[in-house]
């Protein structure tokens, strides 16, 4: 089994890494300056307790990669990201083994899936607990270690089967806590809703208790309005609890969530139409009213859109705004 990370950024080039380490067969994805970085140097992989350059072999393209039976890809991109990437993916993949691929959706939100399942019949849903940044080019860090987080997946929309089984028993070898679930999308969705914060952190530099939960409660009462299923709190705590152990990593300060980072690197793109937009849209579709996590996906868009650093819309900004509308 080769692993194919398609998106080698801070999640990605964690879990390429370590595979990478326990001696998996490992190819890269990436673009731009974090490409030729790696291509030059090898990729940085610092944690609590190794900063090495690690060989691995990277490419820009899905179409550079000799896409054959045996490779399960691994889409590490967010979610604005995907579509675009599964384009490039299906042409590379041709007809033969093509359509056949495992597609792995080792990303936040809960709409990868769907969007995969259009091109490949064999699409698999994975629950990140990673805590993990790529701030420079070549480099990723991450700040856990024995366990170094939790990856947990199984098919989608339902069940598991042989591939997710060696690829779960693969990433828990390589240093993660890491089992089929048969009902993965229960736990996506309640990974979703801590996630609903982090248009918040990026905007504000900041996300009160208070606020967060209102952002959950809109989402859980639009998950009750569609009958959508999802991990209960203490389920998900205890999963947690034996999941990621975190430290601290020599020479790195900890900067916060992804959306953060995104802002932070100056991406131009953040991945709130799929966190806080995919709640605005279910109550959409089922009359449940969201006007904060309809606030947050603005203010989130606004950052990247408008060039704003981190803690530019303060918390009392946003509340006042979904005053305004409610």
């Amino acid at each position: 089994m080769r692993f194919i990370i398609y998106g080698a950024g801070g999640i990605g080039g964690t879990i390429g890494a370590r595979l990478f380490r326990g001696g998996h067969d490992v190819l890269l994805i990436a673009r731009g300056p974090h490409l030729a970085a790696i291509q030059a140097d090898g990729l940085r992989f610092a944690t609590p307790a190794v900063d090495e350059r690690l060989p691995i072999p990277a490419v820009g393209h899905p179409a550079e990669a000799g896409l054959r039976e045996g490779d399960v890809v691994v889409l590490c991109m967010k979610s604005q990201h995907t579509e675009s990437a599964l384009r490039d993916l299906a042409a590379a993949a041709g007809d033969d083994p093509g359509p056949a691929i495992p597609v792995v959706c080792c990303q936040n939100g809960v709409a990868n899936e769907r969007a995969a399942l259009r091109r490949f019949p064999n699409v698999y849903g994975m629950v990140v607990w990673l805590p993990a940044e790529h701030l420079r080019p070549g480099e990723v860090v991450t700040f856990a270690e024995g366990p170094g987080g939790m990856l947990d997946a199984g098919r989608y929309p339902g069940g598991v089967d042989a591939t997710i089984t060696e690829v779960t028993a693969a990433l828990a070898r390589a240093g993660f806590t890491s089992a089929p679930d048969p009902a993965i999308m229960r736990q996506k969705y309640a990974k979703l809703l801590g996630n609903l914060s982090n248009a918040v952190h990026a905007a504000a530099g900041e996300a009160p208790a208070d606020f967060a939960r209102l952002l959950r409660e809109e989402a859980l009462a639009c998950y009750a309005a569609a009958g959508i299923d999802c991990a209960g709190v203490e389920e998900t705590r205890a999963r947690r609890r034996t999941a990621v152990r975190d430290g601290d990593v020599p020479g790195f300060d900890r900067h916060g969530g992804s959306s953060q980072q995104s802002v932070m690197r100056g991406t131009g793109n953040i991945e709130a139409d799929y966190l806080n937009g995919e709640i605005v849209q279910l109550g959409r579709l089922h009359g449940v009213p969201t006007p904060a996590n309809y606030v947050v996906q603005q203010a989130g868009n606004a950052m990247v859109r408008d060039g704003l650093s981190v803690g530019a819309i303060t918390v009392e900004e946003l509340r006042r705004r979904i005053a305004a509308i409610s």
